[in-house]
């Protein structure tokens, strides 16, 4: 096939010869692996593993209403699904029917009565059930579910202060007041009957966790529960993985990437998290889940369990070998053993502590990880981890040290292994810092100016500096009506008659002479006319299976329309095509393999499944901070650190490149809530900005290179994320050295011309070539700019092939 076929020609070939990818038995064994290394084990006092002849009584609806993933574009339409109870029965367990039966009958009623599945009640248990399934078995597993999605938060707080065209769609905010009327961070009333029930019916109990966020996990420490396994929400086969690490057919060795406390309020996040629609104060800073809760005196006792936790079948002993400073980056030398009787992975990870000094640090942040391979008992790997000074920097935003610069202060910097985040090393590697350092010149780049105060590390607070209040609605040319401008098609424009044999503009340069070397794209984007341009960086209308829109679609001169697709669980193209692909487990369960190798796997097949349908950029991964439990997209980003986050994120988008078809790393930044997420302004410091929410992007950007980057609908710091230099121009291309295209997320309230001018390339899912026109009228459009976003566009399509 020549350049651009799958693209122009929109054929219906497998990407391999006769052999089609998508959704194919490979890549769903793929998806079972992803979940069986996410799963985490909670705890265990040697009841796990499990015989296959040892019957059970599974209890919860959960049982039945698995959930393998987020609502919204994180969906995914596979072959099927399968929950923990067709995982057991495919291994040969006796399972006591009858409660299954009650499950499946109890929450056909409930679909009946307007519940989805995910959001859905837990039925009270009958007597006769319960007696019943204690003659069958000694051994209950307990099974909870949680399910949240796009555009709501985790809560029955619901923002509707603009018009929405999807009124008629249910109304999940409200539908989770009715369920989980003290919020789904906690086992509901019925939840709670369950558990004791339960406990007080059955000998062994093992609880297994459906979910794809933080909830309460206290009642696991509670006594009468035997076993706990994190299950998360595994994808496809994510019911066949768990089966398997039960049944100890797959030793677990997912870690938890998240701290989990007993309360909702144990979070700094949560006091202000709904205090406005219009804004959040970041007041916590840089003290972002494990850095809060073992930082500020008495907050660790608030945890559950630790970042970074995980139980397995064997044990292992981790030694540092050696340690080595070589241009400013510090190199370390692992030994890791396994000490069990059975085979099995380990994490391995390395922390570092920081001097308190004038910036005040949190007491220890994670610097580096690895995965190893399948030990066997009694073998060794050596692992070679790393950690620079630039990661170890802090960055000074009020002049304490160097003004809007990356520093090193002086002090004692200590280097040490842990199991998890709490659990380290007694004997620490010291390096001392004689002076202060400054790692990083730069400047000044999105600065709060209404946050009032920020946390510090004692958990007292300090003082920012105020500024004056920005209007994020502020235009030259008259605002659309909020919400009007929501789940707009593209323009389809028309071509007027020509000859087949000329399908081309008269004279014109075609695109296929830049990709062919002949001319540069520079001599391609100047023959262009204004609305040409215009027209470009807006989005286009679905081709194929497409159902997000494209880009590009120039037919005049021979550029060829780019579709996209959703993510990140999977491929997502509508069920009304016929085309069902792979479903992997949620960013979450992913990012718990810490398994950078496994997911550029995960990448490379998914990358296979769009390209085999025709479509070029997979609108993956997403890599916002967990800063709150009550975020309803948390099952779509990673983790509360960012660099579980970025490394592993990095890891997919070079699998999903490695196909020539390119990833979109969202959202670009602060999308750390759903609610009213297209006006409300994340207020946050520079220092937390760069070293927490920004990280995470900046390791992807300049590890992996992705082809795309989108922005958030959000503000930051009273600037539309789509809408500002600093971060779009500023920090991303002048700083870290960005050479792909932005995009904005779907339907922004951002005002085209603002976002052309701060460089944000292309706007989905529609331009507005009629606005654009409007504020060049009034001198309002930077039209070299508006080049620069064409040529980026561009640039982007001569990399698919």
């Amino acid at each position: 096939m020549q350049k651009w076929s799958r693209l122009l020609y929109q054929p219906s070939l497998p990407l391999y010869g006769d052999r089609r990818v998508t959704g194919c038995d490979e890549h769903i064994a793929l998806s079972r692996k992803a979940a069986e290394e996410g799963m985490v084990l909670l705890e265990n006092d040697g009841i796990l593993p499990l015989k296959k002849e040892q019957p059970l009584a599974l209890f919860g609806k959960a049982s039945v209403d698995y959930v393998k993933g987020g609502g919204g574009s994180g969906d995914v339409y596979c072959k099927y699904v399968h929950s923990l109870y067709d995982g057991l029965k495919a291994n040969g367990v006796s399972v006591y029917e009858p409660l299954i039966n009650f499950y499946r009958d109890d929450l056909k009623k409930q679909y009946e009565n307007g519940r989805v599945p995910g959001m859905t009640a837990e039925p009270k248990l009958s007597a006769d059930l319960v007696k019943g399934a204690t003659a069958f078995t000694d051994t209950a597993v307990i099974l909870i579910n949680r399910f949240s999605g796009e555009g709501w938060d985790r809560s029955d707080v619901e923002c509707n202060n603009e018009y929405n065209p999807w009124e008629t769609e249910t109304s999940m905010p409200k539908i989770s007041g009715e369920i989980f009327p003290d919020g789904d961070f906690y086992l509901t009333k019925e939840e709670k009957e369950l558990v004791a029930t339960v406990k007080k019916n059955f000998k062994k109990v093992i609880a297994v966790l459906n979910i794809g966020g933080v909830i309460d996990l206290r009642w696991l420490k509670e006594g009468g529960i035997n076993a706990a396994l994190y299950m998360g929400q595994g994808g496809m086969e994510g019911g066949d993985a768990a089966a398997k690490v039960l049944l100890g057919l797959v030793n677990p060795s997912g870690r938890l990437v998240d701290t989990f406390a007993g309360e909702l309020e144990d979070y700094p996040s949560t006091a202000g998290f709904h205090e406005s629609f219009d804004y959040v104060n970041y007041n916590e800073d840089i003290y972002v889940g494990y850095r809060y809760f073992l930082t500020i005196p008495e907050a660790d006792k608030k945890i559950i369990y630790p970042f970074g936790y995980g139980l397995s079948y064997t044990s292992f002993e981790s030694n540092i070998v050696s340690m080595s400073l070589c241009d400013d980056t510090f190199y370390f030398t692992v030994k890791v053993t396994n000490t069990g009787d059975k085979p099995g992975k380990n994490v391995v990870q390395l922390y570092y502590s920081a001097p308190q000094g004038k910036l005040f640090k949190p007491a220890r942040e994670l610097g580096d990880f690895a995965k190893t391979k399948c030990l066997e008992p009694g073998e060794s790997q050596i692992i070679s981890l790393s950690v620079s000074k630039y990661q170890m920097s802090s960055f000074d935003d009020l002049g304490k040290v160097r003004d809007a610069s990356y520093v090193l202060e002086k002090g004692e910097y200590r280097f040490c292994l842990g199991n998890n985040s709490m659990d380290v090393a007694k004997v620490d590697l010291v390096w001392n810092n004689e002076e202060d350092e400054v790692i990083q010149e730069l400047s000044h780049k999105l600065a709060p100016v209404e946050l009032k105060e920020r946390m510090l590390s004692d958990g007292s607070y300090e003082a920012l500096p105020q500024g004056q209040h920005k209007d994020i609605n502020e235009s030259v040319i008259t605002k659309m009506e909020p919400g009007t401008e929501e789940g707009l098609t593209p323009v389809v424009r028309s071509r007027d008659s020509y000859c087949l044999t000329t399908p081309f503009k008269k004279d014109a340069h075609i695109f296929a002479e830049v990709a062919e070397g002949k001319i540069t794209l520079d001599e391609f984007v100047d023959q262009l006319s204004l609305e040409d341009l215009m027209n470009l960086v807006g989005g286009q209308p679905n081709t194929g299976v497409a159902n997000t829109f494209g880009f590009g679609n120039l037919p005049e001169y021979g550029v060829p329309s780019a579709m996209t697709a959703d993510g990140p669980a999977g491929v997502r193209i509508a069920p009304e095509t016929g085309i069902l692909t792979t479903a992997f487990p949620c960013s979450t369960l992913l990012a718990c393999t810490w398994n950078e190798h496994l997911l550029a796997k995960v990448g490379k097949a998914g990358g296979e499944e769009l390209k085999e349908n025709n479509l070029a950029v997979w609108l993956t991964p997403a890599i916002n901070i967990h800063r709150s439990p009550l975020c309803g997209r948390n099952f779509e980003y990673y983790s509360e650190d960012p660099i579980v986050a970025g490394r592993l994120a990095a890891a997919l988008v070079n699998g999903i490149q490695s196909n020539n078809v390119g990833a979109s790393v969202k959202h670009f930044a602060c999308n750390n809530k759903e609610t009213n997420r297209k006006h409300s302004d994340s207020r946050v410091s520079e220092r937390a900005l760069r070293e927490i929410y920004l990280k995470a992007f900046e390791i992807v950007v300049k590890t992996a290179k992705p082809y795309t980057i989108m922005s958030a609908y959000n503000a930051i710091n009273g600037e539309r994320a789509s809408e500002s230099h600093d971060l779009l121009t500023g920090i991303l291309r002048d700083e870290w050295g960005f050479e792909g295209m932005v995009t904005s997320d779907w339907w922004t309230r951002g005002e085209h011309y603002k976002e052309s001018n701060a460089g944000n390339d292309l706007k989905m899912g529609n331009g507005y070539t009629d606005r654009l026109m409007a504020a060049d009228e009034k001198g309002a459009l930077d039209h070299e700019q508006l080049k620069l976003n064409a040529k980026r566009i561009l640039n982007t399509i001569l990399k698919f092939d």
